[in-house]
């Protein structure tokens, strides 16, 4: 069994989309290699921060990511395995890289009740502390919204109890 860590830069950008790990970009590799009966087995943990912008404001987020991760590199001659000892070698990029990828968040937020933009305006939405936000009612719901108002007007109508 033997241990190791490692650090490098990457050559080029892992991820696309909203967020993504950025070529030059620190990537720390703490792996462990136990050779078993039908190859190695790679195990360990990748941390290194993701940059991009929020899913609902634009704004820039940089976070954290860590990922553990475990594959089974076969010996040649062995069943088909997408991973393959070669030359007495593994190569853990490709396994590395598509574990981390694959922890991108899909739809990232810079906080997790992030209010978004205005749909008029385009501008951000700040919660301000005690004062609710209000979306504007589409105009398509407009006729809707004339009967909400009816039911809510009968609601605090007294009632007439006298008579009965």
């Amino acid at each position: 069994m033997r241990e190791h860590e490692i650090t490098v830069a990457l050559p080029e950008q892992w991820g696309e989309g909203l967020v993504a790990v950025e070529a030059g970009t620190d990537v720390s590799v703490d792996v462990r290699l136990e050779s078993v009966h039908e190859g190695i087995l790679a195990s360990g943990t990748v941390d290194s921060r993701y940059r991009g912008e929020c899913s609902r404001c634009l704004n820039p987020i940089e976070e954290p990511v860590e990922v553990e991760f475990q594959e089974l590199f076969a010996y040649p001659g062995e069943e088909a395995n997408d991973f393959e000892v070669q030359d007495d070698h593994v190569d853990l990029e490709t396994l590395v890289r598509d574990a981390v990828v694959l922890s991108l968040p899909f739809q990232p937020v810079c906080q997790p009740d992030c209010p978004g933009l205005d749909p008029e305006t385009g501008e951000r939405l700040v919660r301000n502390a005690g004062t609710e936000t209000v979306a504007p009612i589409d105009p398509r719901w407009s006729a809707l919204q004339q009967i909400t108002d009816q039911g809510s007007a009968a609601d605090r109508a007294p009632e007439n109890t006298e008579g009965n």
